[in-house]
């Protein structure tokens, strides 16, 4: 299965990355294709790996987020600290990123007392050497 993808797939992503609910048949509507063409394309964009899952998104007016920003010491190994880093509370996503820092955490919780404790135990994490800690104030979509 190739993991090459036409401009056709990335409409068909693009939808379903606003809402993975959406039938087959609304998105042969839209793009302008059978409902069979997509989800032939749904298939194959699903067994060679560029969709990896479905998944749902909620959004709570109780929620806080951060970003971490993390650097990992020169003697630890990334993708370590990486594994550590996810089995936190309140801890979202991992991104291993380039440029001044190596990791990006995305935390929530309900209140940034529980964010700030979520910090402590990242700084606490062996093998890290730094964060910088950025607090959001408003998610566009």
């Amino acid at each position: 299965m190739s993991n090459k993808q036409d401009s056709i797939d990335e409409k068909i992503i693009k939808i379903l990355q606003e809402d993975a609910r959406k039938s087959f048949v609304d998105i042969a509507n839209e793009i302008g294709y059978s409902e069979s063409a997509v989800r032939r394309r749904v298939k194959n964009l699903t067994q060679s790996g560029i969709i990896t899952k479905f998944t749902i998104a909620t959004q709570s007016a109780d929620k806080t987020s951060a970003i971490t920003l993390i650097s990992v010491s020169s003697t630890s190994d990334t993708s370590t600290v990486s594994a550590s880093l996810m089995k936190l509370t309140g801890v979202q996503t991992i991104y291993e990123i380039t440029g001044q820092y190596d990791i990006a955490a995305i935390i929530s919780s309900t209140s940034i007392a529980e964010i700030n404790r979520c910090i402590d135990d990242v700084r606490r994490t062996e093998g890290v050497a730094d964060t910088n800690t950025v607090i959001v104030l408003r998610t566009i979509r």
